[in-house]
């Protein structure tokens, strides 16, 4: 409720509550996810790549099974289901003690991998700063924006939007 009245403000406070985080702004620029990819070794990008190429594989495959299906029952009855993938979605990639590269393949890929449109990941700050291994991942898997932002903060913010964040669906 809180989030919803108050917007930004009420994220922020959360994020300087809970996680000690309050940056100019939560959205990653390019620039500071291109310093994630520098961060790592490409032995570890080549591993995330891998990674998210078995995802995305398999969940193609799922995507393959199901079928639309229309069929007139009688004369004039038209019965049927039409799978259509959301506009957009949230994904939030938890990161407390650990950052949860696996989470983002998940979340994201797949997501992509269904035709969703837009992904908007979120995952806290670890140890006071993006983890890069997550920001990869995210970045690779084809989010659409990046925040570090964790917990309700992150959750409320997507759900409802706010000044800075469209809702997802």
């Amino acid at each position: 409720a809180d989030i919803q009245a108050r917007g930004d403000a009420a994220v922020r406070g959360y994020s300087e509550k809970f996680d000690k985080w309050n940056p100019a702004t939560f959205r990653l620029s390019q620039g500071e996810i291109d310093a994630c990819f520098a961060a790592l070794t490409p032995r570890q990008i080549d591993d995330i790549k891998f990674a998210q190429e078995q995802v995305r594989n398999f969940a193609l495959h799922q995507k393959a099974a199901l079928r639309d299906v229309e069929v007139e029952t009688m004369p004039g009855v038209v019965l049927g289901h039409k799978n259509i993938p959301i506009d957009t979605v949230g994904a939030y990639v938890p990161g407390g003690k650990y950052p949860l590269v696996a989470s983002a393949h998940m979340a994201i890929v797949t997501a992509k991998a269904a035709g969703v449109r837009r992904v908007i990941a979120c995952t806290p700050p670890f140890q006071g700063k993006p983890a890069p291994a997550v920001i990869v991942a995210m970045a690779l898997g084809g989010a659409d924006e990046i925040y570090i932002l964790g917990g309700i903060q992150a959750i409320g913010a997507m759900a409802l939007g706010t000044e800075s964040m469209k809702p997802v669906d």
